[in-house]
């Protein structure tokens, strides 16, 4: 029986492409047309001349990406790689996928950084996008990232190797107090699970099904994961140092009285992402 030929083999790029970006569109992705030129750029490496056709082996690869995002596998996951800041970071089924939004709290962690060596702390590292970001801002600080999870931290060592900034990274496997005998810290930042568990079930698939649990959940309300690292930040931070924390778009309120209950802690701030939305809560140690 002769074997059916691969989609696109022979086709030209620009016609793959548009067929591409429509066959995504009916799979229920968003951004159809933009991922349609990343996967293309992954097989192809770099944008040629439009009018080139797609070998067989091109067209396989690319046929087996779009197999997989049609299951609603993050783009992410099938590159292996990110784009977050100014980084590229290796991304896995062990982490999350850096949101653009979280870049409000790298914004507003450079705003809190003084001059001169500094040390700052990222609980619940994941792929190291915090940490990693702010080192390759500001040469002269050192970071420690901490994760309850092995592989995730495995993920953040190999980021921080790509990027050559292990030299300045340490790794510590373990709850949000692991870091207690490593202080005080100048900065603490972190992107901590704060989905309402009910809410798990109703994410996008590509969150749900691909995403660590263990990165999203944030408990019943979605507030316990601010409820264990609030008290901790008098004894984590420098007197005048500063904490930055990510939150969900309708937690500034419970997180920010929170962080007034706490003793210790004070010029509480909530900031919006770009769409207006409560994103950051951030503020110093007295």
């Amino acid at each position: 029986m002769t074997q059916k030929p691969c989609p696109w083999t022979g086709e030209r790029v620009f016609e793959i492409r548009r067929a591409l970006g429509r066959r995504l569109k009916e799979a229920g992705i968003q951004e159809a047309e933009i991922e349609a030129r990343h996967m293309l750029g992954a097989v192809l490496d770099e944008w040629p001349d439009p009018d080139l056709r797609l070998d067989k082996t091109g067209a396989q690869a690319l046929e087996a990406m779009v197999l997989r995002r049609e299951a609603r596998e993050p783009l992410s996951h099938i590159l292996g790689a990110w784009g977050f800041w100014s980084l590229d970071l290796a991304v896995s089924k062990d982490v999350l996928t850096p949101r653009p939004e979280t870049e409000r709290l790298i914004e507003i962690a450079l705003g809190h950084l003084g001059q001169g060596p500094l040390k700052i702390l990222d609980l619940g590292t994941g792929s190291g996008a915090i940490l990693l970001s702010l080192l390759q801002e500001r040469p002269d600080a050192m970071g420690l990232a901490v994760d309850r999870s092995p592989a995730a931290l495995q993920t953040a060592m190999q980021n921080a190797q790509s990027l050559k900034l292990d030299t300045r990274t340490m790794f510590v496997e373990g709850d949000w107090d692991a870091a207690l005998p490593h202080g005080p810290f100048d900065l603490v930042v972190s992107n901590p699970p704060y989905i309402a568990h009910d809410e798990i079930a109703t994410l996008e698939p590509e969150v749900r099904r691909y995403e660590p649990v263990l990165a999203l959940d944030g408990g019943m309300d979605g507030l316990d994961a601010y409820r264990a690292i609030l008290p901790l930040l008098p004894h984590y931070i420098k007197p005048g140092g500063a904490f930055v924390l990510e939150i969900g778009a309708d937690q500034g309120a419970a997180v920010s009285d929170m962080a007034q209950a706490q003793a210790g802690l004070g010029d509480i701030c909530v900031s919006q992402d770009l769409g207006g939305r409560d994103r950051v809560v951030s503020g110093l140690c007295n």
